[in-house]
Formats: structure tokens, C-alpha cells, sequence
């Protein structure tokens, strides 16, 4: 993602999909090369009348015979917590998911965005059907 910025920043293409992340790591980065190329793009998150843009997501779970069951769901409920959400925005340049919480300077810039509302199940049930148009596009 990050030599995709660079070579939109360097008049090689118009436009570049990538993480967000990638381009607030440069924002915030020490580098004035990499500073300089943040000042050069901008972000544009897609279908903001429709669905909104995709978003990644990360997951925890407790496994069922965990051996401190409660002590790992007290630990999941405070990644839950702006204070974490904070610390984890910060430390991965991402979007925090509780919506309470503080942005980054450099994030808060980018602007807000429309989210597409999709549920994560339905990756799951479209796998076996994404792999075959994959497949036939000769993407795998």
C-alpha cells in the first residue's frame, strides 16, 4: 500500500486503493519524504450515497474451555473501552470502533466517513463463491 501512495504521490497513477493506515504513517511518520507524500494525496472513501466503504475488522473471542474464562472476558471488555480504543487507534493508525473516543490529530484530518453496515457472517457464507469468480478473473 504504501509504494501504491508513493507512486500516486509521484505522478505514476491518479488513484491507489489502500489502507488508511498506511497513509497515516505517513502523516505522522518523522521522515519528511514520507511527510511530504501524505501532503501530496489525499484520501477518498468510496460509495458515501450507497452502502459506504468497506471497513476491516478485528476479532477476539474467549475459547469455550478457556481456563480463566472470566478474566479473558474482563480483558475483551475493556479493549471495548475508549481508554484502549485510544491506545489501539493510536498505536495502528486505525479508526477506533467505540465512537466516544478521541482521534488522532492526523486520523480526524482525514475526515469522517460512511461505514458499510455489511455482517461479518456473510463473508463466510460467500467464501466458496468469491474464490470462483477470483479463480475465473484469473486473480488465484
Amino acid at each position: 500500500d504504501t509504494a501504491q501512495i508513493e507512486a500516486v504521490a509521484a505522478g505514476l497513477g491518479d488513484i491507489a486503493i489502500a489502507n488508511t493506515y498506511y497513509l497515516i504513517r505517513m502523516g505522522k511518520s518523522e521522515d519528511p519524504a514520507k511527510r511530504a507524500v501524505f501532503d501530496k494525496v489525499g484520501a477518498f472513501f468510496p460509495n458515501q450515497n450507497g452502502r459506504g466503504a468497506h471497513v476491516n475488522i478485528s476479532g477476539a473471542g474467549v475459547l469455550r474451555n478457556a481456563p480463566n474464562r472470566a478474566g479473558a472476558v474482563a480483558f475483551l471488555e475493556y479493549l471495548a473501552t475508549p481508554t484502549a480504543q485510544a491506545f489501539f487507534a493510536e498505536g495502528n493508525n486505525e479508526y477506533p470502533v467505540v465512537a466516544d473516543t478521541a482521534l488522532d490529530p492526523v486520523l480526524e484530518g482525514l475526515g469522517t466517513f460512511r461505514e458499510d453496515p455489511v455482517n461479518v457472517d456473510a463473508y463466510g457464507r460467500h467464501a466458496a463463491q468469491a474464490v470462483q469468480i477470483m479463480d475465473r478473473a484469473g486473480w488465484i
